[in-house]
C-alpha cells in the first residue's frame, strides 16, 4: 500500500520554480517528522529539508539550500510541500518524501536513517 504520495516534479528551465507535494496516508504523531531528500544519478541520497510535528514543531532546511528551498505544510490538506526557486541544473534529481510517525531525533532530521517510510519519488529535471 502506498503511504506517501509525491507529485509536482517535472522538466523546467534553469531559473524556474517548482513546488513538490507529499501527502501521507499514515498518521504522523507529535514528535514525528517528514522530510524531503534528493538523489542525483551516481550520487548518494541527501537531505534537503524536514518538518517536525507537534510541540517541537519546526522546519529545517540544509544550510546550503536555505536560499532557494522552502518546506511547508498545509494542515487542512495534510500535505507537505517543498518549494524550489531559482532552479539550477545541479538540482536535477529524484526527489523523495520520507516520514517517521513518532520519535524523531532533532539532531538527525536530514539523515536518511531517521526515516522508515519512503515515497516513490518525483523526478525534477532542470535544463539550461
Amino acid at each position: 500500500q502506498v503511504q506517501l504520495v509525491e507529485s509536482g516534479g517535472g522538466s523546467v528551465q534553469a531559473g524556474g520554480s517548482l513546488r513538490l507535494s507529499c501527502r501521507p496516508s499514515i498518521y504522523i504523531y507529535s514528535g514525528g517528522c517528514m522530510g524531503w531528500f534528493r538523489q542525483a544519478p551516481g550520487k548518494e541520497r541527501e537531505g534537503v529539508a524536514a518538518f517536525v510535528f507537534g510541540g517541537g514543531r519546526g522546519t529545517y532546511v540544509d544550510d546550503s539550500m536555505k536560499d532557494r528551498f522552502t518546506i511547508s505544510r498545509d494542515n487542512a490538506k495534510n500535505t507537505l510541500y517543498l518549494q524550489i526557486d531559482s532552479l539550477k541544473r545541479e538540482d536535477t534529481a529524484m526527489y523523495y518524501c520520507a516520514a517517521k510517525a513518532w520519535g524523531c531525533s532533532g539532531s538527525s532530521l536530514l539523515n536518511v536513517l531517521q526515516y522508515d517510510v519512503w515515497g516513490q519519488g518525483t523526478q525534477v529535471t532542470v535544463s539550461s
